[in-house]
């Protein structure tokens, strides 16, 4: 181990850049900024750069005034120009990793990271990737591209592999209170990196490989992902079946032991749950191995906005399209109380909705208006008298600051996909 970094990291005096200043990358840096490191925040948004010094938080997990404290002093420095990258001891990459195609990683953020590490990188330097990947990124990827600098991985310079596990909107887990997984690709690197982790965070578990830290993100996500859409799945099965599947879970529920709940819904929405699971599946198919599992819950989930709106064309008894009908969609984020629209399937039930030629408006207290398609929506206010004017109201989200009594009272007829009338025994309230 560089005996030298090693000192610096205890000794708060290692220089630390983060690229990528969205929901992961700012909370770190703010993080490492207030236990005393010199914290450089590089992003190629020059909108996200100047709100930071301007000391504006645009992410829910940062306070706005624990951002301007670090801001004020010194301790966090934002720029869209990464030439400060030769200075520093430590690089977190926190990146967004999307999907290129329906089954195929994009990781064209990740490359053009890394190549701009290799035009600065220094000896003694530890590198660190939080994107979610496919196992083998690291070592596969990464660690060629930056060893065209001439400096050799394990050697001149250290990489691992610490996957995000930020929460967006938990209150309870913050990124400091939230175990972190590190694997490097050697033993001295993951040290390196558990070292550096543990100055924020409370917990650090190092894993052998960097291959191992990429596939515990993956299996996190890939068990959630397979537990909705067998949960989504269930819920179809109980609605022909005429059995309440609220009343199935919470029953199940009170097992203590081998049952954990998961509830239906729209399906899958952020960037984790409908994406990281494909790139294992993706690379999965490269080593000759197709995951059934994964494909069938993401097609499932993905599904769930279409059998939701043939569900309301029974209801309404309409046998072709909703033309005419006057459709209101309460909540469009993909999570509760979080001001996030990423791959959020309140956004595909609308544009389904708009297909039918349904008439659709939406009600959301944290996005005031929305584009749909060609569409432009604002958020409407509910009033008792514009409830009364819609064919049905869809409880897409579950937001806590939403009047549902008033719309149980004045809505001609309720679709609540979330359970927010659990217990309610109402005609024109139906569940999915």
């Amino acid at each position: 181990m560089s005996e030298a970094l090693k000192n610096r990291i205890i000794n708060k005096q290692a220089k630390i850049a983060v690229i990528g200043l969205g929901y992961v990358g700012l909370p770190l840096a703010v993080n490492f900024a207030q236990k005393g490191f010199q914290v450089f925040g590089l992003d190629t948004d020059a909108d996200r750069v100047e709100k930071i010094r301007k000391r504006t938080s645009y992410i829910l997990d940062v306070a706005g005034h624990d951002l301007a404290e670090v801001v004020d002093s010194g301790r966090l420095a934002a720029d869209t120009k990464f030439d400060v990258l030769r200075t520093v001891d430590a690089v977190i990459i926190c990146v967004p990793t999307p999907l290129k195609r329906k089954y195929t990683p994009d990781i064209t953020y990740i490359v053009s990271a890394v190549k701009t590490i290799g035009k600065f990188l220094k000896r003694d330097t530890l590198v660190v990737l939080e994107s979610t990947t496919y196992p083998g990124t690291t070592e596969e990827l990464i660690k060629p591209a930056l060893e065209k600098s001439g400096l050799k991985a394990g050697k001149d310079f250290f990489l691992s592999f610490s996957p995000e596990r930020i929460d967006p909107g938990n209150k309870k887990y913050d990124v400091t209170s939230i175990p972190k997984v590190v694997g490097g690709l050697t033993p001295v690197d993951g040290e390196l990196t558990k070292l550096l982790y543990g100055q924020i965070i409370q917990r650090v578990h190092m894993v052998s490989s960097a291959r191992a830290a990429e596939m515990t993100k993956l299996l996190e996500n890939t068990f959630r992902i397979i537990n909705i859409g067998w949960v989504n799945e269930v819920a179809m099965m109980c609605h022909k079946m005429g059995i309440d599947v609220w009343e199935v879970i919470d029953a199940a529920g009170t097992k203590p032991f081998g049952f954990m709940p998961f509830y239906p819904g729209l399906g899958g929405g952020g960037h984790c749950i409908p994406d990281d699971p494909l790139y294992l599946y993706w690379k999965a198919k490269h080593h000759g191995f197709s995951s059934k599992f994964i494909k069938l819950s993401a097609d499932i989930n993905s599904d769930m906005p279409r059998y939701v709106v043939d569900c309301l064309k029974a209801l309404l008894k309409k046998k072709t399209n909703l033309k005419n009908v006057r459709m209101l969609v309460v909540g469009v984020t993909y999570k509760k109380d979080v001001k996030d629209l990423r791959k959020s399937p309140s956004l595909k039930l609308i544009e389904i909705l708009q297909q039918e030629k349904c008439g659709v408006d939406y009600h959301d207290p944290y996005i005031p208006y929305l584009d749909v398609g060609a569409v432009q929506l604002n958020s409407v206010k509910l009033t008792e008298e514009d409830l009364a004017k819609y064919d049905c109201v869809v409880i897409a989200t579950d937001h806590t600051g939403v009047d549902y009594a008033l719309i149980a009272q004045h809505a001609r007829l309720v679709y609540d996909t979330r359970n927010i009338y659990a217990g309610v025994r109402n005609k024109k309230i139906v569940k999915i």
